[in-house]
C-alpha cells in the first residue's frame, strides 16, 4: 500500500517537513508500518496558483487493515493535525492519500483506488520513484517511468534530501508490484 502525504501551511509540528515527520510518527503508532520512505520534495502547488509551495513525499505501508479503514485513519490523522477541508486545491497543514494497494482496484461513492489523479501529479509520481521504480500503473500497466516522462512541465518538483537519506526498495517492490 501507498500512502502520499503533502503541506504547504505550517502545522502543530511546525512548518511543513517537520508536520509531515510527526504525520509519520503518528501513523507508525496508530499500527501502520512504514517499510519504505521517499525524500521529501519541494512541488508547485497544482493547479499552479500564488498559495505557498508544497513538501510532498510518499510511504509504502504494510498493515493487516483494509483500504477502507486506512483511509479513515488517513482522515483521523489529517483531522488531528488541523486539517479543515473546505475547498479542493487548497493550502492545507496535512494532505494524506491512499495512492495504491497492490493491484487492488476500487471504486466506491467514498474512495477510488488508484487514486484518480495520481497519473497527473508530479508531486505523487516522482517520489513514487524514489521507492518503486517499477511501478505500473495497476489499471492501465503503464509504467511509472512513461507517467513521468508525460508530465505537464509546468509540475515543477526538486527533491529534499536529508544526510543519509536512503530508499529501502525491497519490502516496497513486494508488498505493491505483485
Amino acid at each position: 500500500m501507498v500512502v502520499a502525504l503533502g503541506a504547504n501551511l505550517p502545522g502543530p509540528y511546525g512548518p511543513p517537513e517537520a508536520t509531515l515527520d510527526a504525520a509519520l510518527t503518528r501513523l507508525a503508532a496508530l499500527g501502520l508500518d512504514i517499510t519504505a520512505r521517499s525524500r521529501w520534495w519541494r512541488t508547485a502547488p497544482v493547479p499552479v496558483s500564488d498559495q505557498p509551495w508544497f513538501v510532498n513525499g510518499v510511504v509504502a505501508v504494510n498493515t493487516a487493515l483494509d483500504p477502507q479503514a486506512v483511509l479513515a485513519l488517513l482522515h483521523q490523522v489529517e483531522r488531528e493535525f488541523g486539517r479543515v477541508r473546505s475547498a479542493r486545491n487548497e493550502p492545507r497543514v496535512v494532505d494524506l492519500d491512499l495512492v495504491c494497494h497492490g493491484r487492488m482496484v476500487i471504486s466506491t461513492d467514498t474512495m477510488t483506488v488508484p487514486h484518480p489523479r495520481l497519473t497527473e501529479r508530479a508531486f505523487v509520481l516522482l517520489p513514487l520513484q524514489d521507492i518503486l521504480p517499477g511501478w505500473r500503473h495497476p489499471v492501465t500497466g503503464t509504467p511509472l517511468s512513461a507517467l513521468i516522462a508525460a508530465l505537464p512541465a509546468d509540475q515543477t518538483a526538486d527533491p529534499i534530501t536529508p544526510p543519509g537519506w536512503s530508499p529501502s526498495r525491497s519490502l516496497a517492490e513486494r508488498e505493491c508490484s505483485d
